[in-house]
């Protein structure tokens, strides 16, 4: 749309970026300075402003994603299924997240120009840092890396640019523990979101269950309580946090009694505790059991609008007003966070579902009045559904929205996943203002990476690196899921068959570990054979939902559950 001899996209708004010259008149070999690098891009246009003619041969690209792997295409992790289209949707996910990983020495600057553009601003330490996008805003944004980052753990497992990242936010933590809402140069601005101080905060847990890296948990304990306290204080008599910071991902504002924001708060608050047990120091424990008590009841008592089976946006709201007043977000965190109970989960998960736009997605109706699709939101749409015991719906959102659309659509790259996009398929993010700031290359439009690993697959770790671990697969519809991962204390791997005679499978796991399974069961199904490192059991079902074992150890099983 944007590609001619005058200009190309842009970084910025206001404005196209311009060409860039190289004044030569004598033949040889010419280079251009890294700082002058494009991410993310798939088309090189190159002219000449001379009627003489000129010839070029071996022209060349710097590849300069995922800087950190000596060898970029030595994924650590795996996904194949039934679906071509979702194969293809988990790698471009991968592929994506390695454009967005980067030298930090090559980090956008504030006000770059449009003539002469250049990518030079050192936005974190170390070899690599994961930034929100390859081309704009090459900055760090905590709510990216909360979708990123696990998507990063279950393709490449190369977390040293999450870590760096994480690092340069709390860089610029203030000494109330307010928390930057972006990274530098964005960060010495300081603007302060609710929303993201939360994600960063995630992002901490995230990396510790990633990495079981009690060392650099330990280094930023302190920082960390303090940043956990601090949204605290916003918690009145309500129950809930009255949130009077309006930056977030884009939505159409963020104010009052905010149900996104307070099931945000209130899943931050369990991943704190969890971490607090880790570390030995219960010393906020009770404060933030507390403050998290309360958040549950008081969200479904003021802001559940029972006649749309959905939460509106804030109390200020009246019940049953426009459709824009049940935000896409909110409502899939209250999923996520446990703030809805399963029956309401899954009338959320309806409702959600109910407000597609086929063949585009599902609407962030909370962003430029529902005009709006973000696979941002999307993805948290996508986890509420397979909470809600969706994952039905999961794949089909997955199918159509990211592998018929983000991929195949003419507009599209085929290869990388687009920040975001209008409701009705117009490749342009209607946040902005100025079209061809649009990413192309986004790393939080990557959800399904990790959706499909941790969800279809049923891999789960519930401690870090997966000491302990859960195994309970959600197909889906899917006729056959193999899923793989690594953490330093080993490989774990499934694999699943799903057919008339009920489902089958294997999952193995590292042998000092520990766990259980939770398979779902179809109607009619009899009995499970579990074959194990130690021995078998049978175990009748009897009309059970799920088939349910603790206490298994290490080593490889295989699943056979039949409905005869």
């Amino acid at each position: 749309m944007y590609v001619s001899a005058q200009y190309c996209d842009a970084v910025q708004d206001g404005a196209f970026d311009l060409p860039q010259w190289f004044n030569n008149t004598t033949p040889g070999r010419y280079e251009a300075g890294h700082e002058f690098q494009r991410g993310a891009f798939r088309y090189l246009t190159v002219i000449h402003n001379s009627t003489e003619s000129i010839s070029l041969s071996n022209v060349t690209v710097y590849w300069a994603a995922s800087p950190e792997m000596e060898n970029p295409a030595a994924y650590t992790g795996y996904f194949h299924c039934d679906s071509e289209k979702l194969n293809r949707v988990w790698y471009a996910g991968a592929y994506t997240n390695q454009l967005c990983s980067a030298d930090p020495t090559t980090g956008v600057s504030l006000g770059a120009p449009f003539a002469g553009w250049y990518y030079n601003y050192t936005v974190s330490n170390g070899s690599s840092v994961l930034l929100d996008g390859g081309k704009r805003d090459r900055v760090v944004w905590p709510g990216d890396i909360v979708i990123s980052g696990p998507s990063i753990f279950v393709s490449t497992n190369s977390l040293e640019p999450i870590r760096n990242a994480i690092d340069s936010l709390f860089l610029y933590q203030k000494t109330d523990g307010r928390l930057p809402a972006a990274g530098y140069p964005l960060a010495s601005l300081f603007a302060w979101s609710f929303t993201y101080h939360c994600h960063t905060l995630n992002n901490v847990y995230d990396y510790y269950m990633f990495s079981g890296d009690i060392d650099y948990l330990a280094s930023l304990w302190e920082q960390y309580k303090l940043g956990m306290n601090y949204p605290l204080q916003f918690i009145d008599s309500s129950g809930l946090a009255n949130v009077t910071s309006l930056s977030d991902w884009g939505r159409g504002g963020m104010s009052g009694h905010n149900i996104e924001a307070n099931s945000i708060l209130f899943y931050t608050l369990k991943n704190a505790l969890k971490l607090a047990a880790v570390m030995g120091d219960t010393s906020e424990s009770n404060n933030w059991e507390l403050s998290a008590a309360g958040i549950p009841a008081a969200a479904n008592d003021l802001l559940w609008d029972d006649s749309v089976s959905l939460y509106r946006d804030n109390d200020t709201i009246t019940k049953g007003s426009s459709e824009t007043s049940y935000p896409q977000d909110g409502n899939s965190w209250a999923v996520i966070a446990g703030i809805a109970n399963s029956t309401r989960a899954v009338a959320v998960s309806d409702a959600l579902k109910a407000r597609w736009i086929r063949p585009y997605g599902a609407p962030a109706v909370e962003a430029n009045d529902g005009d709006t699709i973000s696979p941002f939101a999307t993805g948290f749409e996508i986890q509420a559904h397979f909470v809600a015991s969706h994952s039905d719906y999961a794949i089909d959102l997955m199918e159509f929205m990211w592998a018929d659309y983000m991929l195949d659509n003419p507009n599209m790259t085929n290869s990388t996943f687009i920040e975001g996009f209008g409701h009705d398929g117009t490749p342009l993010y209607p946040v902005y203002n100025n079209d061809p700031r649009v990413s192309h290359a986004h790393g939080w439009s990557t959800a399904p990476t990790s959706m499909l690993t941790f969800y279809a697959g049923g891999l789960v770790m519930t401690s870090a690196a997966g000491k302990t671990w859960k195994v309970s697969p959600a197909l889906g519809g899917l006729k056959t899921v193999e899923a793989s991962y690594e953490t330093p204390l080993g490989s774990f791997a499934v694999s699943w068959t799903n057919n008339t005679y009920g489902l089958s499978g294997t999952f193995e796991v590292p042998n000092s570990t520990t766990g259980e399974i939770n398979i779902p069961l179809a109607i009619g199904s009899k009995k499970m054979i579990l074959e194990g490192p130690k021995d078998t059991q049978e175990l009748q079902l009897n009309g059970s939902s799920a088939a349910h074992v603790q206490g298994l150890g290490g080593g490889k099983y295989t699943v056979t559950i039949f409905t005869s």
